[in-house]
């Protein structure tokens, strides 16, 4: 990113891919995937399943398909699911659950995307005649609307707990999962041994042009493949997606940390702003959420105002705006947005909502 061009902060799926895994797509070794004959996409699909601790991966087109054919796989139509209220499946996967997979949500309000135990049997029925039969807990990790939050791994275990006890599956959207586990220095498996099944995404943090993973058992992952047949993902020669995916499971993982620092130098200076309201504890990973309502201008005007600077993000809200971290964004970024920000925070005070954009 060249200063030209815009400081984009909207989200981590507008990362580009490296210069090495544009090579690997030119020259990777390729073959029909739907005959499971892809020698690359079979590589990704080991390492994958290895790196999570779980027996097989299969590979999918992103991370909305891979959340709607892991739900197909967990569940019948007509099961009913535990969801967190403002998960990414309930909210931004345009219904799949209920439209295609026959499922009827049930939300528990968590706190920083994590679902009390406790809060989950109050909404638990029993096996009656009249409801549906509850099958699924689904967990979301990092939580995106709870500003890349982590569930840590003990708190998954309570949930695990809690789901065998009621004979439900766990399962999670783990999208930035790998950022979690850089956050806490610790191993993935410490996250994942404690869910059925789970997904992640290749194309987020981790650099690549498209695609995400699921990792279960066998069974899962073979239920996985038919369903990921009838949406429309089975792929022929997939290894130009896989390649780029070997390279981000073996280098870039550690990289995230840079995106956590960069996150966290943006939250401290944001709260330094007299009109910005800033939740730091909610900021563990690369993303930044932050209330505006302070400068008397609203979450959508403040962002088109910075647009107008070259500096992109997007509002969560009417008061709240979302920024996030990764790789292409580097400090002198961070410290071009803080300043941009400064200077709208002083105009604000002056004109409110009339700040004219230049």
């Amino acid at each position: 990113m060249n200063s030209e061009e815009f400081i984009d902060l909207r989200s981590d799926t507008v990362t580009l891919p490296t210069d090495e895994m544009l090579e690997a797509i030119r020259y990777a070794k390729l073959g029909d995937d739907v005959f499971e004959e892809d020698p690359t996409v079979k590589k990704l699909e080991e390492m994958a399943a290895e790196k999570m601790g779980k027996d097989a991966a299969l590979l999918v087109t992103s991370g909305t398909q891979a959340n709607l054919v892991s739900l197909l796989s967990n569940t019948k139509r007509g099961d009913s699911v535990i969801l967190e209220a403002e998960s990414h499946i309930y909210y931004y996967e345009v219904g799949g659950l209920s439209f295609v997979a026959g499922l009827l949500p049930i939300l528990v309000r968590g706190k920083n995307g994590y679902m009390d135990p406790v809060d989950i049997e109050t909404v638990l029925r029993p096996k009656d005649i009249h409801y549906p039969e509850t099958t699924l807990i689904c967990i979301e990790n990092t939580h995106n609307r709870a500003g890349g939050t982590i569930i840590r791994p003990e708190q998954i275990k309570s949930l695990y707990d809690f789901a065998k006890t009621h004979g439900l599956k766990l399962y999670m959207d783990g999208a930035r999962i790998f950022n979690a586990a850089v956050a806490l220095k610790t191993d993935v498996k410490n996250f994942t041994k404690y869910v059925d099944n789970l997904m992640f995404c290749l194309s987020k943090g981790l650099s690549c042009p498209i695609g995400s993973i699921i990792v279960g058992n066998h069974d899962f992952i073979e239920r996985a493949r038919k369903f990921r047949k009838m949406l429309g993902g089975g792929m022929r020669q997939a290894g130009i997606i896989a390649a780029p995916g070997i390279i981000a499971l073996e280098k870039m993982i550690d990289r995230l940390e840079e995106d956590h620092r960069n996150a966290r130098l943006l939250a401290e200076a944001l709260s330094k702003i007299d009109g910005i309201a800033i939740d730091l504890s909610t900021v563990q990973t690369n993303i930044v959420m932050f209330d505006v309502s302070g400068l008397g201008i609203s979450a959508y005007r403040f962002v088109e105002l910075l647009k107008n600077k070259k500096i992109l993000c997007l509002p969560f809200s009417d008061a709240k705006v979302r920024m996030v971290t990764h790789r292409g964004i580097e400090r002198t970024h961070i410290e071009k947005t803080i300043v941009a920000v400064e200077e709208l925070a002083k105009l604000a005070h002056k004109k409110g909502a009339h700040i004219e954009i230049e």
